[in-house]
């Protein structure tokens, strides 16, 4: 008998490099990224209805207040997308309980589209393959393949064309959150305002980056991070620059703007150095709240 209700944990992500080349026809810009899953999470469970019952989306957890309950969330649209798809009737109630900051450029949104995908798919029994369900991911949007992929991938296209990368051991992170986000289609257009028109180089994949993941190397990780997007995000939010800052003072490895901010992300080289830089961040009072993580770890799956 098929399940009343699914839940489908899905991870955050962070660029660890993302290479942006110039804007493409189409309006997005040619990417090389490499994504990397980290251990924050948001559950997506989907319910059965009645029959005509239609979408229904409701939202718990930080951040939940901000975000749409309609057809203008990513994970409804993915709901829909499947139902159009498989040619079934679009009748589920979904709820998503975020772990995930909210507009804090780590994909919380993509994340719940990916869930979506996944939880309807076995809530209405499609069957649908992996490939397929890729392929639904890119029609939603860059990062919601990622989050479907998880773990450490080279992304490149527009981010929805995935290679795995093979990653040893884990790394510790903190991830310094600020208040409101980033719109990040205007920190890609400051981006294209700060290179001023000249001539920008095709995006590639950092051969040191590579070697440190290969190596498992939490310190020469630390010095590879690169976000070409940073300049853009510290242009419209100044006060990143100073969280940027003392992390080094407070001996972080490395640190980063994530994606197209306003989170910073810093890796550490064991637990106890995370949960030090996390205090000191905190008592500093440079961000809104400050969260521990751990990566790389699974894509979408299945939890109940």
């Amino acid at each position: 008998m098929a399940s009343a209700s699914v839940t489908v944990r899905v991870p955050a992500k962070v660029n660890l490099q993302l290479s942006v080349g110039p804007p493409r026809p189409d309006g997005f810009h040619e990417l090389a990224t490499v994504f990397h899953a980290v251990s924050l999470f948001d559950d997506v469970v989907a319910r059965r209805v009645e029959p005509g019952a239609g979408i229904s989306l409701t939202i718990s957890g930080e951040g939940a207040t901000f975000l749409p309950t309609d057809r203008t969330n990513l994970a409804w649209a993915a709901a829909e997308l499947m139902a159009d798809r498989a040619g079934v009737a679009a009748d589920v109630a979904i709820h998503l309980n975020k772990g995930i900051p909210v507009a804090g450029g780590m994909a919380g949104g993509s994340a719940d589209a990916a869930g979506a995908l996944v939880a309807c798919d076995q809530l209405w029994q499609l069957g649908t393959s992996r490939s397929e369900l890729m392929e639904l991911a890119a029609q939603l949007g860059s990062d919601v393949p990622f989050a479907l992929h998880g773990g450490t991938a080279i992304g490149t296209g527009r981010g929805e064309q995935l290679m795995s990368v093979l990653a040893r051991g884990t790394f510790q992170w903190v991830f310094a959150l600020a208040e409101g986000g980033l719109s990040t289609p205007a920190v890609y257009a400051e981006c294209d305002r700060l290179r001023g028109g000249g001539i920008v180089r095709e995006p590639y994949i950092s051969d040191n980056l590579m070697q440190a993941l290969r190596a498992g190397d939490s310190v020469l990780l630390g010095k590879a991070l690169h976000n070409d997007l940073q300049p853009a995000a510290l242009s419209l939010r100044p006060s990143l620059r100073n969280v940027l800052e003392l992390s080094d003072d407070y001996g972080a490895l490395g640190g980063i703007v994530s994606g197209s901010g306003p989170t910073c992300a810093f890796i550490a080289n064991d637990d106890d150095q995370s949960l030090d830089l996390a205090v000191s961040l905190t008592a500093a009072g440079v961000c809104r709240t400050v969260k521990r993580a751990v990566g790389p770890v699974p894509g979408a799956r299945i939890i109940g």
